[in-house]
Parts: structure tokens; sequence; C-alpha cells
């Protein structure tokens, strides 16, 4: 398993070909530059995230050693379960603390002037909820309740979070369109875990091999360098609508899966239908996805019957 799939390059691609066409003065080497950073900053928000939950952990440390402190200087005896020790000695979240490839990014990481005061909202949010306190309740502490706590409340607290999607946007433009799939990937980190463990376990790489690396840059480029061939395929294949009244971002994604199809001839076309059409879905018009699959097979049996596609 990989961060930086052929799903979310596919994703960007769409964003910054739409970008690239609203800023008329921008270059094809600048704009090539832009999706490489872009896909960079995706696998460092992953990293953040994972970095997050080590935050929550620390804050409860700070918590559970100052109640201790104070019940101690006030000679008092604190009795049953501490929630703040618990939260802090869970055992994926000291796995994550110790974790080197964490620890390395960590050391690296600068906070933000807003983050303390958000990591101290989101902890007493996940401390105060029915999820953590059936967890302290039912007194199963054992890897796997530690783990399966963890996940339910990154997905409950953290995913679909609009304070924290606000703040992500102002230190970053593409986190925002990033944060749901990376979330996906931080769940399936969460659970690639296990009991034994070690501080070496690896994350998920940036890419699985230089193949999906070069097809982020090849896609783009090729999306640019054919769009007179590619948009006058739309064009003769438009039946009874006229091209000029196509929703615009209708014809980026035609274009980058027609680009697509074109280009590599090894990926099934049911693939390449599949995954724009699901972006489609997503940032075009609600009639979007039917209408651009449409026009798609009509091109693509276009293209087979004249012997210039032969997959």
């Amino acid at each position: 398993m990989i961060m930086i799939n052929r799903e979310l390059i596919r994703l960007k691609v769409v964003q910054l070909v739409y970008a690239f066409y609203q800023n008329e003065g921008k270059t094809l080497d600048v704009a090539e530059k832009e999706l490489t950073f872009s896909l960079s900053k995706a696998y460092e928000l992953y990293k953040y995230l994972l970095s997050l939950l080590v935050d929550l952990k620390a804050y409860g440390e700070r918590r559970a050693e100052s109640s201790a402190a104070r019940a101690e200087r006030l000679g008092t005896k604190i009795g049953g379960l501490s929630p703040d020790r618990q939260f802090a000695d869970n055992k994926l979240l000291v796995q994550l603390a110790d974790n080197k490839a964490l620890g390395e990014y960590r050391e690296k990481k600068q906070e933000w002037p807003e983050e303390p005061a958000f990591v101290k909202k989101l902890y007493a949010t996940m401390i105060e909820s029915d999820l953590y306190q059936t967890y302290l309740t039912k007194e199963d502490f054992s890897y796997e309740a530690d783990r399966e706590l963890i996940r339910k409340l990154y997905k409950t607290y953290v995913c679909n979070n609009e304070d924290f999607d606000s703040l992500l946007e102002e230190h970053s433009l593409y986190w925002n369109d990033d944060k749901e799939i990376v979330d996906s990937f931080v769940m399936k980190t969460i659970k690639r875990f296990k009991e034994d463990s070690t501080a070496e376990q690896e994350l998920l790489p940036d890419y699985a091999a230089v193949e999906d690396k070069n097809f982020a840059g090849t896609l783009f480029v090729e999306t640019l360098k054919r769009a007179q061939e590619v948009r006058q395929l739309i064009r003769e294949n438009s039946k009874n609508w006229e091209f000029n009244r196509l929703a615009f971002m209708d014809v980026i994604i035609m274009q980058i899966a027609l680009a697509e199809i074109l280009t590599f001839p090894q990926i099934p076309l049911n693939v390449t239908f599949n995954e724009y059409l699901d972006i489609a879905k997503v940032y075009s018009t609600p009639k979007s996805a039917g209408y651009i699959n449409g026009l798609l097979d009509h091109v693509v049996k276009s293209l087979k019957k004249k012997g210039e596609l032969m997959k």
C-alpha cells in the first residue's frame, strides 16, 4: 500500500489542469513543478495527521502528570481510572510516539500558533465523548481495543471536522482538497500496526515505484500538449450539445481521461472510465458523470472503428 496512488494523482491532475487554464500567464514548466509540489504536500499532510495523534497523547500525558502532582501536593489520593493517563498510555499511541519515521518528521515539523489551542479542544472533545467513556467502562485495555478506539476517535472527530479543515486551509491551499483521501490512508495505517510493531514499523511510502511518479508528470504534460487533438474529439462527438455550452470542468475531466486513454495503452479502459466518473461526481454537476460516460464511450468506439485505439 502506498500514499500517493493513482487515484490521488488523477485528482491532482484534474485540479491543476483546471487551474492552468484559469491562469493564462502560467507556463507548462511552472505548472508541472506545481503538480510535483502539490503531491509532496499531500504526503506531508499524511505525516502531519499521524503526528497530530502523538500531540494528543503528549497533551494527555501533561494533564495526567499535572493531576498526579496536584494530588501529591495536596496529600489526596486519586481513585479509579485516570482518563488522561489511560489515553496517554494507549498502546497504539505509544507506538506512534516511538515510531522512527514519524519521529524524524516531528523533529523538523514547526508548530503553528493556533495548534496548541486546537489540540486542547480536540482532546477535550475526545475525552468527554461517549466513545471514550464506553471504552473506560468496558475496561478492555487490550492492544486491539486501544487501536480500535483511536481509529474510531479519528474517524469521528478528525474526519469531517470543519474547524480543523479551516485551520489546514490557512496553512496550505492544497490540504482541504486532499484531506478526505489522506484521512482514509491514516486510518489504513492505524490498522496496519500490530501489537508487536516496533519503532521500525514503516509508514506508507509516498510512491510505490518510479513508474507512478512518472505517471503523474506524463499524464499532466500529455493532457496539455494534446489539448487541441483531444478537444476536437470531444467536439466531434458532442452530438446535439454545442462544445462551448459544456461545463468547463466536464471538458477538463474528459480531456484528461482521453489523454490517459491515448497515452497509456496498458491501463484498462474501465479503470480510466471509473476513476474520472468518480471525480466528476464530486467536482462537477449532478448530471456530469452520466454525460461524460456517454461521450467518452462514443469517442472510444469511434477511435476503435478508425483503428486508432487498440485496447
